[in-house]
């Protein structure tokens, strides 16, 4: 029997989350955290260039070992800890891995299971603040800035997303077939989704929804022309699935109905090709808000219903507390207040669960603050205001600052409920807050809860700070 020292190579399976590292970053946002691991590193003397976007691979399961500096780092943060502790595989299990062979035609993997990136060894260690470190004079607030600007020209930080995706589109824009997929089209899919749903997450959908349908036509030409292996088509498929959410999601905050519905009845029609119950789930959850938002309750009940049915496999309690939320949007759209009651009690009883393993990536976005506002935005429907407002409040002050978009979404939920329950001045504030944040936020459902807001206050002029927030609110642009 012949013997080796190097393992198996990897698999196409996606990479599995590391959530007991995300547990370990708590409450603090990626770029705050990144911060505090460069912090670590100069203590002990390392030199690493930590980012949101390694925190953020290393919390997907991309990276399954770090390299040995950041070894040093992270077990100095958290003494008494293993590598195992923080959710790494051991090394012994990545050292030594050859890069798998691509197949004819097939790019390598997307992403290196033992990390060699965020070193800088080669720089001077007499010169701590050497400038090849683009990190050492930056703050706490570097990825906002980043992202920020990256928001502004958004349509090149897109395209930059797509690394092999970009690829096939130019080939299919030249009209020459696109080759057949590969892992590194697969791990390029997945990376775009992700992108999308960081910058949405920061600065609402309005900015991103025109120029994400590329990509999402360059994922379906990519299944057209089929993948090296089933395992990559199979993550194409999903990533397809996925992708066609996000697309669709973007479509939903920036007010375009139709084209969301279409998009999710797009994902929902590969989930049921494919036999895919995560993405059913998740294609459901998106169906059963969009008929909420467009007026048709009844509908997003049994979405939301359909959602739980598909989900119940999946083993997630936080999966089902979501959906459960978006079933007692349905109920309160039509008036029942039992019904929303009841899903509401199941939403909190699944989310006092905790988080597992099972829990989708997509997922990452709902924690206690979006419980909050959703539960807010039930009472809210059912004309409940002050309890309403409750919610809306400790949804804002839950909400991770760096989030901007969903910050000033719980803001103006907790003007408008104030406003509709008698309390204009507190409205006022809500709303300056909001306006404060629109500088960083496109988003047509805010503007329309703004809007809506200003209208319920305009006989209250006089009251303390409405005058102000009717005159900025009058003096903003209108949106595209």
């Amino acid at each position: 029997m012949v013997s080796s020292t190097l393992t198996s190579a990897p698999s196409d399976r996606p990479p599995r989350p590391n959530l007991a590292f995300r547990r370990l970053r708590g409450t603090r946002s990626p770029a705050e955290f990144a911060a505090a691991v460069r912090r670590a590193a100069r203590e002990i003397g390392e030199r690493v260039s930590c980012d949101a976007r390694y925190v953020g691979r290393v919390e997907a399961g991309e990276i399954r070992c770090p390299n040995y500096a950041y070894e040093r780092v992270f077990l100095h943060m958290f003494p008494g800890r293993t590598l195992t502790d923080l959710g790494f595989a051991p090394r012994s299990s990545v050292r030594g891995r050859r890069a798998p062979v691509p197949a004819a035609g097939e790019t390598g993997e997307a992403g290196e299971p033992y990390d060699k990136e965020h070193t800088h060894e080669a720089q001077d260690p007499q010169n701590p603040q050497d400038p090849q470190d683009p990190y050492d004079k930056q703050d706490d607030n570097e990825e906002s800035d980043v992202l920020r600007r990256a928001f502004m020209t958004s349509g090149a930080t897109v395209a930059a997303s797509l690394g092999p995706l970009g690829l096939a589109l130019d080939a299919a824009a030249a009209g020459h077939p696109v080759r057949r997929a590969g892992a590194g089209d697969a791990g390029a899919l997945e990376e775009a989704v992700r992108r999308i749903r960081l910058l949405d997450d920061r600065h609402g959908a309005d900015g991103l929804y025109r120029r994400a349908a590329t990509p999402l036509r360059t994922a379906y030409a990519l299944l057209d022309a089929g993948a090296t292996r089933q395992a990559t088509a199979d993550r194409l498929y999903a990533g397809a699935g996925e992708l066609a959410i996000s697309v669709g999601w973007l479509a939903h905050d920036s007010g375009r109905f139709d084209d969301a519905r279409s998009h999710y009845a797009e994902a929902l029609a590969t989930a049921r090709m494919t036999g895919d119950p995560g993405l059913e789930a998740h294609a459901f959850c998106n169906m059963a808000f969009l008929a909420r938002d467009a007026g048709r309750p009844r509908e997003a009940v049994r979405a939301a219903q359909a959602a739980q049915r598909a989900a119940r496999p999946l083993g997630s309690a936080r999966l089902l507390s979501l959906l459960a939320l978006r079933e007692a949007g349905g109920w309160a759209g039509l008036a029942d207040r039992v019904g929303c009651e009841q899903a509401l009690a199941r939403a909190q009883a699944y989310f006092g669960r905790g988080g597992s393993d099972a829990d989708p990536e997509w997922m990452s976005f709902y924690g206690e603050a979006e419980l909050e506002g959703l539960e807010a935005q039930c009472w809210s429907t059912l004309g409940d205001w002050p309890r309403a407002a409750r919610h809306a409040r400790r949804a804002a002050a839950l909400q991770d600052r760096h989030f901007t978009r969903n910050l000033a979404l719980y803001s103006a939920e907790l003007a408008d409920d104030l406003a509709r329950g008698g309390r204009p001045d507190e409205a006022a504030g809500a709303g300056l807050r909001v306006l404060d944040l629109l500088g960083e936020v496109q988003s047509s459902r805010i503007h329309t809860m703004l809007a809506a807001t200003a209208r319920v206050l305009l006989p209250h002029r006089r009251a303390s700070g409405v005058s102000t927030f009717l005159d900025r609110h009058a003096a903003l642009p209108r949106p595209a």
